[in-house]
């Protein structure tokens, strides 16, 4: 901690803030701040502001809990399927009139339960805009191309304003490829040895539309949204030892999406907003797995239909300009149907909770209060109050009711011009998955994971205070501690049915997780290189839980212990151009099971990109990727029986690798 004040009090005394216009805590980014980036969108715009990095939210049911750190005019889309950037990248520059950043909290300012917001406020006056952009990725090793087209037009149609899009892509799938399979004894001998060549491919398209207009003394928002991806996995292991065989794996998942929502706001008086909300979506899923290792055939299929409808009040008033209140209600049913069949030369195996029906009634009421009583400080408090009617049929039959009262508050100080102070004590629960009601299961790799719908939503009591100092007029330099004390987390144990032993989701009990985030944005203009901006971030984590099966301290399965990511971007205005690199750290993560314990590896990707604009309405824009030509490994540790209280049965090893592939797009403006 003193380490982090001392680096945040060096910027500081460096060079004083002389950031855009701020009041109460927003900060004003005008076009002109973007003017020699060569933006053509609201995401290329966001994605340059000091001390910002967009958060999509979270995938979970309902909408208070989902929302990310991005609003457009003052408002959440009302979307969950739509990722933000998307939304981002359908509005143009010339439709931006300016972009605001709320750190800490303001009064009237929904903060979505974040430190920090964006607020796209787009123009009333902008007229027609159509976009035309075509693309194509080449991977440069093997020769393959995937090819994508977009469409989109804004325009004001009748008495409102009207958005839509076309979009059709073809994807790689950068985790397959080709690589060495090893499998070795604990004496060191080689089990197995073999070759790996794998593929994966899909398409998808997608059609959103939206349509605003004054309705009823107020505003309505009207969206939709129609999303179809297949995907297609085929993998190739030739082995030689200890014989000469060859094994195959082919996948296949079909997603369909829909969406339909609507929000309606009306004010009541000068300080008063209503604003009413409905959600519906559906996400339909038929994924198939045809694994041959001859003699044996093994087939699993899984189908899912996923149903959301939800419903939202919200009543909004502002006493002025130091103090607001909000409170509100939604309801959210959720149902979920699933099918689950797994076969080995051609007989049926029973998998426990492989068809189920879930069905929930989620509802939730809310209070939030913002006050400032002094121009530096600024006090946020919140309580929302959670029930949840879950109930289960088929081969599992379940009825259980949650309630879970979750109090927020949230504080931001800034003690010097340029630096703010923020903490947060918070509880939080986590949402049952649904995709833990239901059996899976990975052939090639040998792991079955039956369903469980008899679990609890993992809780924590939140602990964070961040630190954060703006300089060099566009430079920031942030630090994050958090702490989270955990119950009921979930993870895999172990079940023991007729048919074997299978991993399935279970609350393991209490534990811990502690972060440590540092944000930093450096514009090179005062080193003496004009027109560049250095961003990066990263996050440390550690947790601790105990082992269901071996009953000994560990981290929590599926974690990262270290997160991080770094851009530069160089604007060369004299030559209309853009150039940079984007840099995803390579990662580590392990999942703990019954009787194995498997680590997925991925290594540093590296992307370099440039951008030419001979004219102001036609883009061209290049990318090389995975420069490094970073791999995918995945090992597996096997006991022999139950891990822990069995010697060890193998390590098995597989890195495969990706080579680069070069992407360009041009894009049109009309």
């Amino acid at each position: 901690m003193t380490s982090a004040l001392s680096l945040l009090a060096a910027l500081a005394a460096a060079t004083p803030a002389a950031e855009a216009p701020a009041t109460q805590g927003v900060t004003t980014y005008p076009p002109a701040f973007f003017a020699t980036s060569g933006a053509s969108t609201a995401l290329d715009m966001v994605t340059r502001l000091p001390g910002f990095s967009i958060d999509s939210g979270d995938s979970v049911r309902g909408f208070e809990g989902a929302a990310g750190n991005v609003l457009i005019d003052g408002a959440r889309p009302v979307s969950k399927t739509d990722d933000i950037e998307e939304i981002l990248k359908r509005i143009p520059v010339a439709q931006v009139e300016r972009i605001e950043v709320i750190r800490g909290g303001a009064p009237g300012i929904d903060m979505q339960g974040k430190a920090v917001l964006a607020n796209v406020v787009r123009s009333k006056t902008a007229g027609r805009n159509m976009v035309f952009a075509l693309a194509d990725q080449a991977v440069l090793d093997d020769g393959r191309h995937r090819k994508g087209v977009r469409f989109e037009l804004t325009d004001h149609i009748g008495p409102g304003a009207f958005e839509g899009s076309l979009r059709y892509g073809e994807g790689l799938d950068d985790g397959a490829g080709f690589g060495p399979h090893l499998r070795i004894a604990p004496s060191g001998a080689v089990l197995e040895k073999s070759q790996v060549d794998s593929h994966g491919e899909g398409h998808m398209w997608v059609a959103t539309g939206a349509y605003e207009l004054p309705a009823l003394g107020g505003k309505l928002r009207v969206n939709g949204r129609i999303y179809e991806d297949y995907y297609r996995f085929n993998e190739l292991n030739w082995f030689t030892v200890p014989k000469v065989l060859l094994e195959s794996n082919n996948d296949t998942q079909d997603d369909r999406q829909t969406e339909l929502g609507a929000r309606w706001t009306r004010p009541l008086g000068e300080r008063t907003t209503l604003e009413l909300i409905g959600l519906r979506q559906t996400h339909d899923i038929n994924y198939k797995s045809d694994f041959r290792s001859p003699p044996d055939v093994s087939y699993f299929g899984l189908e899912k239909l996923i149903e959301e409808r939800i419903g939202r009040v919200v009543l909004k008033h502002r006493v002025n300009d130091r103090l607001s209140f909000e409170a509100g209600a939604e309801n959210a049913l959720n149902t979920l149907d699933s099918r689950t069949v797994l076969t080995v030369n051609g007989k049926g195996q029973n998998l426990p909770a492989a068809n189920v029906h879930v069905e929930e009634n989620r509802s939730e009421a809310f209070a939030k209060s913002v006050w400032r009583p002094v121009d530096s400080l600024t006090l946020e408090a919140g309580l929302r109050y959670e029930t949840s009617d879950v109930t289960s049929s088929g081969d599992v039959t379940l009825e259980k009711s949650l309630h879970f009262l979750k109090p927020r508050l949230f504080a931001s100080w800034t003690p010097w011009e340029g630096g703010q102070v923020r903490a947060r004590y918070e509880r939080t629960v986590s949402q049952l998955d649904f995709d833990d009601f239901v059996a899976t299961s990975s052939l090639n790799t040998g792991v079955l994971t039956s369903g469980n719908p008899d679990l609890d939503p993992e809780q924590a009591w939140v602990s964070e205070i961040a630190l954060e100092q703006r300089f060099w007029k566009n430079g920031s330099a942030a630090v994050t501690l958090r702490h989270s004390d955990l119950s009921d987390a979930i993870d895999r144990a172990p079940v023991f049915a007729k048919s074997g032993t299978y991993d399935a989701p279970a609350n393991i009990g209490d534990g811990t997780k502690d972060e440590v985030g540092l944000n930093l944005t450096v514009p090179t203009e005062p080193l003496g290189l004009k027109g560049g901006q250095f961003r990066g971030e990263i996050t440390w984590v550690k947790s601790e839980v105990t082992d269901p099966t071996t009953r000994q301290t560990r981290e929590m399965s599926n974690q990262k212990p270290v997160i991080w990511e770094a851009h530069y971007v160089q604007d060369l205005p004299q030559w209309r151009s853009t150039v940079g690199t984007d840099i995803y750290g390579g990662w580590r993560k392990s999942y703990y099971r019954f009787d194995q314990v498997y680590t997925d590896k991925l290594k540093t990707y590296v992307v370099l990109f440039g951008e030419y604009k001979p004219r102001p309405d036609f883009t061209v824009r290049v990318e090389l990727h995975n420069i490094l030509e970073r791999g995918f490994r995945h090992i597996q540790e096997k006991s022999v029986g139950v891990r822990g209280a069995t010697p060890l049965a193998y390590v098995d090893d597989r890195d495969i690798q990706f080579g680069r592939s070069l992407y360009v797009r041009l894009r049109k403006t009309f």
